[in-house]
Parts: structure tokens; sequence; C-alpha cells
């Protein structure tokens, strides 16, 4: 049988009305995923990438490279919205792959996604447990959790301190996995509330910020094109078009987490209606904020002082040396900080699960994988065991040796999903779409060549690690996955 064997259509729908034990419960309505998609957008790139692609790139003309960004994230967007009303099954970029490229692509893309999802939480628990010691040092001011316990046993301090486990990225993971099990309406109601609190914190400070800004600080609004060398002697396209260019690949990674809506499409009430207002709506108003604070970030510090002074915990950094009066400003931050990387981790260990969970059911991985829970109806053992495993990443490994690999994936999920919109447009005209993204194949083409360079912008060495792992999943394809196939077993 061909590796390109596409699942037939009838039965993802089929599978969508399931109302079995084993089906996803359905809780979830448009507010819930647009919170959702917040949730996972807001967090580490909005507070530490945007400084970043500020001194290493753009200057104040950051906020051209966030709407560059975003326009490669809305024309992924446009075909992310049209495929999960149509196809409202859980498993976002895996299943519309399955049912318009074949199976073998769907496998790769799934394999793709853990990049994504599990590689992506890890690290962002790591960036947790950092942000959590700031937090008892400098608002608690309680005593900082001993070096030994918050770091990998790969690292080890200035003074000569080894790392033996990072007990509270393990702690996080553990906590929100469990909260998961317990239910995604549960969960959405917990990253509610976190994302009213970290959203607020944002608007916060551009309403506060805007005050501040000192004009010179926005003059020349795009610098002149030079190279910059930064402290680890890595040189940069800083100031014009290449650097705006650069500036977009850096702060790319703010914009990670609006497809995990389209995971939970079999637990949304009304998928058709509700996946294109969660997935574009929540990917407007991140843009929208995103401009707004990078403008307010820049105005109120020159380049220079996020080159040095205010190279750590930068938005802190810059409200307590140029907002003076407003250290209560800078102490609700880190609250923020913590809260939004909470917020992330959650959904992506949601969209993680829920790929593994549309993978098992069609035989690609174990069974054990899409067991759902009798009471709860989540796929719990396919939680419990990303708990391991993402807690053990998190627990042991450095979040530096991750590097650009979780956007790289992301990426290359974008690109398929664009190019499954154009192949169902051929193969399934009268497809029922509640949604249809415009301009086709237009904006879906705009929208591979948009992240294609994205890709190319991450170099080679990116290059080769995506070309490692996809190595790995192959050989668990052609010595499991290509054996349990239930498409393969049909007569």
């Amino acid at each position: 049988m061909s590796l390109f064997k596409k699942k037939p259509l009838s039965h993802l729908m089929s599978e969508s009305e399931d109302t079995g034990h084993e089906a996803l419960k359905k809780t979830l309505g448009a507010r819930s995923l647009i919170a959702l998609g917040i949730g996972a957008i807001i967090g580490a790139g909005l507070f530490v990438r945007t400084a970043a692609a500020a001194a290493q790139n753009a200057g104040p003309s950051v906020t051209l490279g966030f709407i560059v960004a975003a326009v490669g994230c809305a024309l992924a967007g446009l075909c992310y919205a049209e495929l999960s009303s149509s196809i409202p099954i859980s498993g976002s970029a895996y299943t519309y792959t399955y049912a318009t490229m074949g199976e073998f692509m769907a496998w790769i893309i799934g394999w793709d996604l853990v990049l994504e999802y599990a590689v992506g939480a890890a690290t962002v628990g790591i960036a947790w447990s950092e942000y959590l010691n700031n937090l008892l040092v400098n608002v608690l001011h309680w005593k900082a959790i001993p070096y030994e316990y918050c770091h990998s046993p790969f690292e080890m301090s200035t003074t000569g301190i080894h790392g033996i486990i990072n007990i509270p990225a393990l702690f996080i993971v553990a906590m929100l996995s469990l909260l998961l099990i317990r239910g995604t309406k549960e969960s959405a109601f917990v990253n509610g509330i976190i994302v009213i609190t970290k959203v607020s914190i944002v608007i916060l400070i551009i309403i506060f910020g805007w005050t501040y800004i000192n004009p010179s600080n926005h003059f020349p609004y795009i610098p002149a094109a030079t190279t910059y060398t930064d402290h680890q002697g890595l040189s940069h396209n800083y100031g014009g078009i290449m650097g705006i260019l650069g500036a977009a690949g850096v702060v790319f990674f703010a914009f990670i987490g609006f497809d995990a809506v389209s995971t939970a499409a079999q637990e949304t009430k009304n998928p058709k209606k509700d996946m294109p207002i969660g997935i574009l709506g929540s990917l407007a108003i991140c843009t929208v904020l995103y401009i707004l604070f990078a403008h307010v970030l820049t105005g109120l510090a020159p380049v220079e002082f996020f080159r040095t002074t205010g190279k750590e915990a930068s938005v802190v950094a810059a409200i307590n040396t140029f907002m003076p009066g407003y250290a209560w400003l800078g102490k609700l931050v880190t609250v923020a900080i913590l809260a939004g990387f909470s917020s992330v981790i959650l959904v992506m260990l949601l969209g993680q699960s829920r790929v593994f969970y549309s993978m098992s059911r069609d035989g690609l991985l174990p069974q054990i994988f899409s067991k759902v829970h009798p009471k709860f109806r989540t796929p719990y053992k396919a939680n419990l065991i990303i708990l391991v495993l993402v807690g053990a990443f998190a627990a042991f490994i450095p979040g530096d040796v991750v590097g650009d690999m979780t956007s790289i994936g992301t990426l290359f999920a974008f690109i398929l999903v664009c190019i499954a919109v154009i192949i169902l447009r051929k193969t399934e005209p009268d497809l029922p779409r509640q949604f249809k993204t415009p301009f086709v194949p237009v904006v879906p083409i705009l929208g591979i060549l948009v992240c294609a360079a994205m890709i190319f912008g991450l170099g080679w060495p990116n290059w080769l690690r995506l070309f490692g792992w996809l190595a790995i999943g192959f050989v668990i394809y052609f010595t499991y996955s290509k054996k349990n196939s239930k498409l393969r077993q049909q007569k």
C-alpha cells in the first residue's frame, strides 16, 4: 500500500460526531478558544524577545518586525481557520495532512509537532523555574532555591556548584499535566484567569509607560544598516530592511501557540463557527498588544540599555530605571511572566496530548495514548506519559539545548497546513466550509513563502537538527506505525 494513502474525509467527519466513551468531551466555546490562544501566545516572547530583537536587529523598528511576523502567522492562521472549521478533529496539522497528503506525510508532521509542543513546554518550564527564583528573591524577599535543585546536571554556577535536578520545572509541568487530566473545561477556566492577569499587566505597562516615552529613543525609527556584534562575538544584521527581517525572525517565537487552538477542535461545542474566531481572534488581539508594547518599551530606554545593563529581565529593568515610582509595576511584571509561562505550558501540553490522541486512534502510536478517562473524558494516559517525558527533559536538560528547534518545527507545520488548503480545494471542492481562506491559492502560497523564508533565516545548524529529529521519526514509523496503521488494515 502506498505511503501516501489518504484518510477519507468521511472517516474524519464520523470521528468528529463520535459521542462514545472514547470520545473527548465537548466543553469549549469561542471565548475559551480565544483565551487558550492568548494563553499560548503571550509568554516569554513578549517579555524577553522584544528587547532582544531591538538590541540585536532593529532598534525601535522592532515594531515593524512584529508586523512582518504577524503577517506570516496571519496567512497561516487563515489556512488553519478553514481546515479546523471544515475538519473539526483533534490533531491540528497532523489530521489535515493525513486527509490531504497521506499517511507518511501525516506521520512526519505529527512527529514534527513534538518539537513545538512537548519540547516547547519543557523549555518554557525551565524558564519558569528561573523566574520563580526572581519572584522569591526580588518580590517576596525570601531565600532563593539552592542552585543544585533548580538546574540540570549539565549546568554549573560561576562558583563551581553543579546542578542536580530542576525541581521547580518538574513541579510546574506535573501540576499542569494533572490539571489537564482533571478536565479541559477546568483547564480552560484556570487559563482564562491567567490570561486576564497577564493581559491586564501588559495593558498597564502600555498605559503608564506611554507618558515616559522619550522621543529621542525612537529616532531614527529605522536605523541605518550596520552589523552589530554581541558579547559572545556573534554578528547580527542591525538596521535597514535586513534588520527588520531579522527582528521578525526573532519575535516570531512570540507568536508560537495560536495554532494550538486547532488541536482542541474535537472538544469545541460548535467548531465550524468557533474555531476561526478562536484562532484569528487570539492572533489579532496579541498582535495589537505586541506592537503597542514594543513601541512603549523601545521608547522608554535607548538600544544600548538593552545591550548592557537592561539585557537581563529587560522589561523590569526598563521600568525600574526609566519609570520612577513604578517599582510595584516591575514586581507585577515578574508575576505576569510566571503566569504567562504557566499558561503557555498548559496549552502546549494540551496540544501535545491531542496530537498523540489522534495518532493513536489511527494506529500510528500505541493504543494507550488514546485511552480516555471514564469520568473526566480526557486522554489521561497520554497526559501521564507526556508528563514523564516533558518532566524529565525539564528536570535534567539545559534550556538552551533546544535552541530554535521549536520554531523550525512550527514553521514546517505552517507550511504543510497552507499546502493542505490548496490540495483540499482541488480534491474536495464540495466540502462544507464554514470559513473560507480568501484568495486561494494566493494566500496559502504567500504563507508558504513567508514561513520558508523564516526557516531559511534560522540557519543550517537548525536544518540539521530538524533532519536528525525526522530521521528518528522515520525509524519509529517503519518499525511500528506502518505495521499497525488502522488505515492499512482496512480491506
